[in-house]
């Protein structure tokens, strides 16, 4: 099987993780800065693979598969470098990696019945609100703002939290959909 143009960018956004993470070890304003460039470019990829997918007819099985993938690990190691710096509780991260995992293990068993789950717009509002909140946190910035010193990462903490409810939400739109399917196709069995 060939690798088009639009999972090539999408494992190009995978190879962008560890990048990421040798850069955000290092508390560091600069080291951040760069951090959060490396991430923003890498999920910025999401948005390219979709679009050049779709456009240009190439939308495949494992595009599909592999791009939720890539979402998961890139979020997933900026929150777990969040919590290594300190900046987010690990519980938190716990309940979106918990939703993760069950999430891909309901894709994989659809998978096995020849059913391909792909991202709804809540899922995809989670990741876009997830990937808000790594770049907001690690970057940390006073701005001021009508003579008021604005945290940015207070503002990120309130978008991780919005993330967490777009979590368990869309987590709960796909099991429903996900035990509506099979009791559909236990029924025909």
């Amino acid at each position: 099987m060939a690798i088009n143009l639009p999972n090539s960018i999408t494992l190009a956004r995978i190879a962008l993780i560890p990048v990421f993470v040798l850069l955000a070890y290092e508390p560091d304003p600069w080291y951040d800065f760069w951090a959060s460039l490396v991430f923003l470019v890498a999920a910025l990829t999401d948005l390219l693979d979709g679009y050049l997918a779709r456009r240009r007819g190439e939308v495949t099985r494992l595009g599909k598969l592999l791009d939720p993938v890539a979402d998961k690990l890139l979020i997933l190691a900026g929150l777990v470098m969040l919590v290594e710096r300190s900046l987010v509780p690990a519980w938190i991260v716990i309940i979106i990696l918990g939703r993760e995992m069950a999430i891909t293990g309901l894709r994989a068993m659809a998978a096995a019945d020849g059913v391909v789950m792909p991202a709804d717009r809540w899922g995809k509002w989670k990741t876009v609100a997830q990937a808000t909140a790594v770049i907001m946190l690690l970057l940390g910035w006073q701005l001021p703002i009508f003579g008021i010193n604005l945290d940015v990462s207070l503002i990120g903490m309130g978008v991780l939290w919005v993330s967490v409810a777009l979590a368990l939400y869309s987590g709960a739109r796909y099991t429903i959909s996900y035990l509506s399917g099979a009791a559909t196709r236990g029924a025909g069995a």
